[in-house]
């Protein structure tokens, strides 16, 4: 029976609010499924992940944002910063200003800090449950980042912790029915690399096995000073996989933009890049020049 079968398999996705990646995933992430963000230190990921947790906001979902780096308040004005589009260091001259654009978002999000290594995958399930019992089941989980959760099972060697904490973390998501966003460290030698792979992911492979999708972020000093960017699709079960996106990463709010290589803004951007290298000689310059 082909109609069934297709009127079954229809995807309930969250969309990620960057088109050209939403296209790739075929809507968004879905019920039950698992995406994670890679990165090394200090590139982005956990901005990367408040911006999917904003959009999922401003379409009137609940978001419930597990921190195991940040506390509540800071990753808070985080989502204040990519919400307002107000650089994070001037929210507190214009509170009357994020106070407005604030009642605009329909949707509730829940910040929940555990410290590095404090809670497991049962610390959140029983958390999720309070939420749910507070008529704010929800939507979309964003647990930032998975490996500093606490692993169940102490004995095992470090990849098989990672891998289980991945497997749970699928696993609650196909008993809520809801996507669940992460993200990954990616190993110190992916600092200058163009484009991140799946070999650069640190400690497990398995982490690549269990997910859904699977995204790199690579930003090399000249793209930090550019404002710029690449996202490569490492893996996609929904459609393919091994693209590279150019990028905008505006840190001061923490705004990512994706574009497609052939759009006006992805060639922009990607020339952007390819012209990296001078840009950095004329900081050089300038500083050589401020010290002089």
């Amino acid at each position: 029976d082909v109609d069934s079968r297709y009127e079954i398999s229809c995807r309930d996705t969250v969309p990620t609010g960057w088109q050209a990646i939403d296209d790739l995933m075929d809507g968004g992430l879905g019920a039950g499924e698992l995406g994670v963000f890679v990165a090394p230190a200090g590139i982005g990921k956990s901005w990367a992940l408040v911006n999917v947790g904003a959009n999922a906001a401003k379409k009137g979902l609940n978001v419930v944002h597990y921190t195991l780096e940040l506390n509540e308040a800071y990753v808070g004005l985080r989502y204040d910063s990519v919400t307002t589009g107000i650089a994070a260091q001037n929210l507190k001259y214009n509170v009357e200003e994020v106070k407005e654009k604030v009642k605009e978002v329909d949707g509730e999000i829940v910040i929940q800090y555990y410290p590095t290594k404090s809670a497991g995958t049962l610390n959140l399930l029983a958390h999720m449950e309070r939420c749910k019992l507070q008529g704010k089941k929800p939507d979309l989980v964003i647990v930032d980042y998975a490996d500093l959760l606490k692993p169940n099972g102490k004995n095992l060697d470090v990849r098989l912790q990672l891998g289980n904490i991945y497997e749970d973390l699928r696993g609650i998501a196909g008993e809520y029915g809801i996507p669940i966003w992460t993200a990954s460290q990616a190993n110190r030698s992916a600092l200058e690399d163009d484009v991140i792979e799946a070999d650069k992911i640190s400690e497990s492979y398995n982490k690549i096995m269990i997910a859904d999708f699977v995204v790199s972020l690579s930003r090399k000093i000249e793209d930090k000073a550019n404002g710029t960017g690449r996202l490569h699709v490492i893996k996609n079960r929904f459609g393919p996989d091994g693209i590279t996106l150019p990028s905008k990463a505006n840190m001061s709010n923490g705004k990512f933009e994706i574009f497609t290589e052939a759009s006006v803004q992805g060639k922009q951007a990607k020339a952007i890049m390819e012209n990296g290298g001078e840009t950095m000689r004329k900081i050089l310059a300038q500083k050589m020049k401020e010290m002089e």
